[in-house]
């Protein structure tokens, strides 16, 4: 049997297998920005993390590759090594999938340490990416504004002609 418990204001959502047996540690969290969302899958492993079934080191655009890496070069492989991340994108650009993973990576190792690790460890890496940057934790609410009547775009009106 699996419980679900989903907190959509946080954009948590942390699943337990509950069967006796072997309880699998494991929490699901989403990133997002624009229209691309970025789910990540979060449970004990050995530090593997992978795109779609692709690994991340072979993600692309390869220019972008950087910023996807961000938190595991800025938390070190050490807190990766005992988890893995399986991330499912979908929708959006290649830049904003981009910064969708990101975000997913990063809250996904916050609410793992929140869970199943101590609460003084799971502060240090939250400071730690906030204080780099913080889109990593939090979503962008801008979204791209509709187009109206009377112009060529959502602001600019057509030029105007008294004679």
């Amino acid at each position: 049997r699996e419980a679900v418990v989903s907190t959509q204001s946080t954009g948590y959502y942390i699943t337990n297998n509950l069967s006796r047996e072997n309880m699998v540690k494991s929490v699901q969290v989403f990133g997002r920005k624009k229209t691309a969302t970025a789910v990540a899958y979060t449970k004990e492993g050995n530090g593997m993390i992978k795109v779609n079934g692709v690994p991340i080191d072979l993600l692309e655009p390869s220019a972008l590759r950087y910023k996807v890496l961000e938190p595991v070069l800025l938390l070190g492989k050490k807190r990766f090594e005992g988890v893995d991340i399986r991330i499912r994108v979908r929708g959006g650009g290649a830049t904003a999938r981009v910064y969708a993973i990101r975000q997913a990576i990063s809250k996904s190792l916050v609410a793992y340490y929140q869970k199943f690790v101590d609460e003084t460890s799971k502060k240090e890496v939250k400071d730690i990416l906030l204080n780099y940057d913080k889109a990593m934790l939090v979503a962008d609410p801008r979204r791209c504004e509709p187009k109206k009547f009377g112009g060529p775009g959502a602001r600019a009106k057509y030029q105007k002609s008294y004679r």
